[in-house]
């Protein structure tokens, strides 16, 4: 497991989901990171206006009290109070639309990329193949990825998420994501990544990474694609440039 130092103790970094669990995972690219500030500064305005609602129906249902107020007021409309509701609401989805414009842009940029993995989905494992490193149209360094069953488990490996077969990858390294299917709709799904792309089958989706440390992160097909569907984990091992070689050279041996 990755630590992350503070300045107190080091803390193990939250890269699968947890029993209870509310919050994201733990960020490993800038474009996760950008989905938490996001909705971290859509949770701020949501929290404001949460306030000022409660006290606008708190503040009304005080004054306007049948024993405080019997004659009620014969103001049917303002308007100062109308252009003051409707610039508001207009500024803060302004502030929201920016940054969310920024995100969705920035997600469907492909950086220049250093490797390439081509992801197939299947009923009910997945397929990846490192096109990069083909001699030929015969051989290529491909392989299927099926879940552990749960029997053969070993300690400390988790329950419906675990692979026989892991995609390694380097860290700190631009990956693009050629994703595809070869029967039903699925989903490539990692959070901590922040990618989830679908699988179509006949048409290849293709998404950017950039992983910033070096980790196991956990994911899942996040598409209904029939029975077994909960039964398509996702595992990526980011390691270090050197460790990546050393992977490759023995998987082409």
């Amino acid at each position: 497991m990755s630590l992350k130092n503070t300045w107190l103790f080091p803390i193990g970094y939250c890269d699968a989901a947890e029993p209870w669990q509310l919050g994201f995972q733990d960020a490993a690219t800038p474009m996760m990171q950008g989905i938490i500030d996001l909705h971290h500064d859509i949770f701020f305005f949501l929290i404001i206006i949460l306030i000022f609602v409660l006290w606008m129906l708190v503040r009304a249902l005080w004054h306007f009290h049948h024993k405080r107020n019997p004659i009620p007021e014969r103001i049917v409309h303002g308007t100062t109070i109308e252009i003051i509701w409707t610039i508001f609401p207009s500024i803060i989805l302004m502030f929201i639309a920016i940054p969310s414009f920024a995100s969705s842009y920035s997600m469907d940029e492909v950086v220049d990329p250093t490797i390439t993995i081509k992801a197939i989905g299947h009923q009910r494992y997945w397929t990846h193949e490192y096109s990069d490193y083909n001699s030929s149209d015969e051989q290529s360094l491909t392989f299927d990825s099926y879940m552990i069953p749960e029997d053969d488990l070993e300690l400390g490996q988790l329950r419906l998420l675990e692979v026989d077969n892991r995609v390694v990858v380097p860290a700190k390294t631009h990956l693009r994501m050629i994703i595809t299917s070869a029967d039903v709709l699925h989903s490539w799904a990692v959070p901590s990544l922040g990618v989830k792309c679908d699988a179509v089958p006949g048409r290849s989706n293709q998404t950017s990474i950039f992983i910033k440390r070096e980790g196991v992160y956990y994911g899942q097909c996040s598409e209904l694609c029939g029975t077994n569907h909960a039964f398509m984990p996702i595992v990526v091992e980011a390691v270090s440039l050197d460790d990546y070689v050393s992977w490759i050279s023995n998987k082409l041996d």
